[in-house]
């Protein structure tokens, strides 16, 4: 006999994950090692939510990820992220505990291509002439004799000393202060943004110039920004931009007040009105400016300090605003499905009452009551022909015995009196008589009387 022995194993169970645990681990393990990363790769499927979050997903040829840019980076992209765009993506790869799913939390966008700046270039400038910004009515004009002029430029450059040059030879002793900015490159739209807010908050300068030589698409970008289109908007006084060639044009300038097509034009430009003027720029500017390149980096210094205790809060408050994003969606359709049954339902009920419309029925007995006047008046007809048909035979009887139509074939009636004349007795000779005739009487006296014997009675 065999026995059969039942064996139950049970494996060791010395430590688990709860999900959240799971979760919080991943997480960590990406927030060590991937943390402000660059990736390449085509946008797609790219939509804005109400919040103000961008989502979208970065693919390439074998494989794509999840991508989420929140509303405080959003802000400060180039463009704004469209399908088939190739970009390099700034940011960091994180774990979205409510899907169990991960993605890339996007903090910067760089378009790769001349097409993808051309497209950056055209939504930029739609956006800002849809808020106004390149109005003709908020133009300026220049002042007509400006003593102090601001130029924002690189220091080192042969823009600042054609300008220079040209502002020496027209007009010598001119107020000239210039704000020191990199004028391509990384970073170079925030500091020519800052010197054009450094002349507006200090009320010095009555005009200020934004100036840079020639170059590529690539090469000017930094006066295609936002960031520095803004700035020029909101300066207190005029500002002329004189980027590139005659035949460049960025986004600076369609919002400054006044293009000129070189530097150099905008040095003769805004000393055209008085070429006499002396020249006063003294040493204290270039001091000046030397204190002015120490505050910025300073500046600089303390906000990247201030930028980096924001991002872990932005962080945090981005992935409960995703949370909401997505409940917003749910109660959108949920909304939706409500309102779409309700509309049914009114639709049914609709034509049901129109069923019941008494306008319908007041239509249906008016034409039956037309019918049946109809009906009633061809009744009649009918009735006065056959009346008429059956009258007209009596008619003509009835003139084919009267005495008017014995009298139309020349007979006559004699009357006398009143009385017909029926016998020569009735008109003895001498009395008056009437003659009737078809048309008319005729008077007469009787003068003989002949009898039926054929004697003839005269008067005596």
């Amino acid at each position: 006999m065999v026995e059969q022995i039942a064996l139950s194993w049970e494996p060791e169970r010395s430590h688990y994950y709860s999900v959240t645990e799971l979760a919080t681990a991943v997480r960590g393990i990406f927030t060590e090692y991937f943390q402000d990363i660059w990736v390449a790769g085509e946008i797609s499927g790219a939509k804005l939510a109400p919040s103000g979050h961008y989502y979208f997903t970065l693919k390439d040829e074998s494989a794509q990820i999840q991508c989420a840019c929140f509303k405080m980076s959003a802000r400060f992209l180039k463009f704004k992220p469209q399908d088939g765009i190739a970009v390099l993506a700034r940011g960091r790869v994180d774990f979205y505990d409510s899907r169990g799913q991960t993605q890339f939390i996007v903090e910067a966008l760089e378009p790769q291509g001349y097409g993808a700046l051309q497209l950056a270039f055209e939504q930029l400038k739609k956006k800002l002439d849809a808020e106004g910004l390149f109005a003709q009515e908020r133009k300026r004009p220049l002042p007509a004799l400006p003593e102090r002029i601001g130029i924002v430029t690189s220091p080192t450059g042969a823009v600042i000393q054609d300008m220079l040059h040209v502002l020496e030879r027209r007009c010598p002793g001119r107020h000239i202060r210039l704000y020191p900015a990199q004028v391509q490159g990384e970073g170079a739209a925030e500091q020519v943004a800052r010197g054009v807010e450094y002349f507006s908050a200090s009320g010095w300068a009555e005009v200020v110039i934004v100036a840079r030589g020639g170059g590529s698409l690539e090469d000017l970008w930094a006066f295609n920004e936002e960031r520095l289109a803004r700035a020029i908007a909101l300066c207190s006084v005029p500002v002329i931009s004189a980027v590139g060639h005659e035949t460049d044009f960025t986004i600076a300038d369609f919002v400054a007040d006044l293009r000129a097509p070189t530097p150099s034009a905008a040095a003769e430009i805004v000393i055209a009105t008085r070429e006499s003027l002396v020249d006063r720029l003294t040493a204290a500017d270039h001091k000046l400016l030397q204190s002015a390149r120490l505050k910025i980096a300073l500046l600089l210094r303390a906000l990247h300090r201030v930028a980096i205790d924001r991002a872990r809060l932005h962080r945090a408050i981005g992935r409960h605003i995703q949370r909401v994003d997505e409940l917003d969606y749910r109660l959108r359709e949920l909304w939706r499905a409500s309102i779409s049954g309700q509309r049914r339902t009114i639709d049914s009920w609709t034509a049901r009452l129109a069923q019941h419309d008494v306008r319908l029925k007041f239509a249906a007995v008016r034409r039956k009551l037309e019918a049946s006047d109809a009906a009633a008046m061809q009744s009649i007809r009918l009735r006065l022909s056959r009346a008429h048909n059956s009258i007209a035979p009596l008619e003509a009887h009835l003139k084919q015995l009267s005495p008017l139509t014995i009298l139309e074939r020349g007979y006559a009636i004699v009357e006398r009196d009143g009385n017909i004349v029926k016998a020569p007795g009735d008109a003895p000779v001498g009395s008056q008589i009437e003659v009737r005739l078809a048309r008319g009487k005729i008077a007469a006296t009787v003068r003989a009387v002949v009898t039926p014997t054929g004697n003839s009675a005269l008067p005596s």
